[in-house]
């Protein structure tokens, strides 16, 4: 295990280690249960563009540090990005919307080790990965609008992978699902128990670190384009991948 020593100091908000070619990044605000304020927001996105461009990374895990996986976004400094500042709310705005989509975008592919609350930003973050191992104390849901606020830059993502009416339920009501209904819902791939969350994870990144790094690209690539195309030009996207994948086998 490799220790990433410019990012991973004890006073970091973002904690990244190499187990091999697999990149764990450890969301680092445990007494806030890692809400995402601007400096950790910067930091994951950052990370795992680096991630991408590391030859020797296969695969990403993403967890968090404590008892929690992420709160969402850290409410302490709304109080900053009011009206009267509108570059720093478009700016947050603008690096929000980024990370929610970021992990669908990069080649490498990414699994989410979530335990405890994932909530609001943290839910969306949380579900924007590849494939979610989710711990049995999962608290999963979008509370916003009990504090008046919108989920607006994580709606998107929660639309995605829900049916209409319980996407509409967890934000119009704040419900919070268990784990058991995460995964009964399609939202989580694995539930095991809380201590066995990075450790499942990682189990299935070493897997899909152990694929053609071409080959595994090509399959993200293709299976996120696909879902957005009409059925004829899916098929022709995957004839072109079908053509390219002849020469990843040597």
């Amino acid at each position: 295990m490799t220790v990433i020593p410019d990012i991973a100091r004890p006073t970091a908000v973002l904690l990244t280690e190499d187990h091999g070619p697999v990149r764990v990044l450890t969301l680092n605000r445990p007494e806030k249960l890692n809400a995402l304020n601007t400096a950790l927001t910067r930091a994951l996105s950052d990370a795992l563009a680096a991630a991408d461009t590391d030859r020797d990374i296969r695969a990403v895990v993403l967890t968090g540090a404590g008892r929690g996986f992420c709160a969402g976004a850290d409410l302490g400094e709304f109080s900053e990005l009011t009206p009267d500042q509108p570059d720093a709310v478009l700016e947050r705005a603008a690096l929000t919307a980024r990370l929610q989509i970021q992990a669908r975008q990069l080649s490498v592919p990414v699994i989410s080790a979530v335990r405890g609350v994932a909530v609001g930003g943290g839910a969306g973050l949380a579900i924007g990965a590849d494939m979610v191992v989710a711990g049995t104390d999962l608290r999963f849901g979008y509370p916003e609008l009990k504090h008046s606020i919108v989920p607006a830059l994580v709606m998107t993502g929660l639309v995605q992978h829900l049916g209409r009416k319980l996407a509409f339920e967890l934000v119009s009501t704040g419900r919070l699902l268990t784990a058991a209904e995460a995964a009964q819902h399609g939202l989580v791939n694995r539930v095991v128990e809380p201590d066995e969350v990075l450790a499942a994870a990682l189990d299935i990144a070493e897997r899909w670190a152990a694929v053609e790094p071409r080959a595994i690209a090509a399959a993200k690539d293709l299976f996120y384009r696909v879902a957005d195309l009409p059925t004829d030009a899916a098929m022709r996207a995957g004839q072109d991948v079908n053509a390219l994948m002849r020469g990843f086998r040597q």
